[in-house]
């Protein structure tokens, strides 16, 4: 399994651990340098939207993975966290309907961790 994937498996449950709404995995390896991969999750409220960050990186750290940039902590409406194969967006409810991601990076592929795809 490639390092990227395995990236976004560990943060994938991480996300899950916390109660993260509405996950999803999009492959932007065809469209972008930016990353292999992008997720986006949401919270219900800032605390939430902070402990679900929280436990992400903890959980990436602990897998040896070094993050290299995080922006939004303090507001809690958008945090990115940017571990270079793979970078995560958690929103709060309303950020993340508003921003609206998953149109802009539409032409990335949506995969299911469930079944590995």
């Amino acid at each position: 399994m490639n390092q990227s994937l395995e990236m976004t498996k560990i943060a994938y449950q991480a996300l899950e651990e916390k109660l993260a709404e509405e996950i999803k995995v999009l492959d932007i390896r065809q469209i972008s340098v930016i990353a292999d991969y992008f997720i986006i999750a949401n919270g219900k409220n800032k605390n939430q939207v902070q402990a679900i960050v929280d436990n992400v990186q903890d959980a990436l750290q602990k897998a040896g993975y070094e993050m290299k940039q995080m922006e939004g902590y303090q507001n809690g409406t958008w945090v990115l966290i940017d571990f270079g194969d793979i970078v995560i967006h958690i929103f709060d409810q309303e950020n993340r309907l508003f921003y609206d991601l998953e149109r802009i990076w539409k032409d990335g592929v949506e995969v299911s961790m469930e079944t590995g795809v």
